[in-house]
């Protein structure tokens, strides 16, 4: 998900890895998190007549699809019609300072978003700002009842008042260190990896 760099102000890009760097956690590590959050947002929810999924593109969106297929599983409903995703790009406050993005895909589930449950649904959480403008964007499409937030990776060092109500792994980091999504839909495995210098006791 990124070079051994230090992340950009957003903690967020979507460079295709190499695949170099500390794996912290594997495919089996990544299908356990997910199956976990699906059975806590079940219980949360008691069930999921009006829960719907909203993937983060771009790794946050086959995310919101794997939890979609483990919910309708277990819940006897059809997965597309929990999982939709959403474009931030346009919400988000470092366009001028990011370069520029193409305009992504905003897909909402039938019967849309007003009284409904949605889970906001992306890989990291990291300073809260990409999750920020999720909630903008959500503002202009419809009125849920509450909105939940699901992330395969907690990683710290927010910068605004967010909290992630599922968590798949909380990774204490470092500011300089990076930690990359490999997903199968987009970079051919599963895995976690963290880039960059550890420091001592960590």
């Amino acid at each position: 998900m990124s070079t051994g760099t230090p992340a950009p102000a957003s903690g967020r890009t979507d460079a295709v890895p190499d695949g170099t760097g500390t794996e912290v956690l594997g495919a089996a590590d990544i299908g356990r998190a997910l199956t976990r959050i699906a059975h806590e947002v079940v219980e949360r929810n008691k069930g999921v007549d009006d829960v719907v999924l909203l993937g983060i593109p771009t790794r946050g969106l086959p995310l919101a699809e794997r939890l979609a297929a483990r919910l309708a599983q277990v819940e006897g409903v059809a997965a597309g019609d929990l999982v939709g995703s959403l474009d931030v790009t346009m919400h988000r406050d470092d366009l001028a300072r990011q370069p520029i993005r193409p305009i992504g895909t905003t897909r909402l589930p039938s019967g849309g978003l007003d009284g409904r449950v949605v889970v906001l649904v992306d890989d990291v959480l990291f300073s809260g700002r990409t999750i920020r403008a999720a909630l903008d964007a959500i503002s202009d499409l419809g009125r849920p009842r509450a909105v939940q937030l699901a992330v395969l990776v907690d990683r710290g060092h927010r910068e605004l008042p967010i909290r992630a109500d599922y968590v798949g792994k909380n990774l204490p980091t470092a500011a300089s260190e990076r930690v990359r999504v490999l997903l199968q839909e987009t970079d051919g495995r599963d895995a976690v990896l963290i880039e960059g210098a550890r420091g001592t006791g960590r």
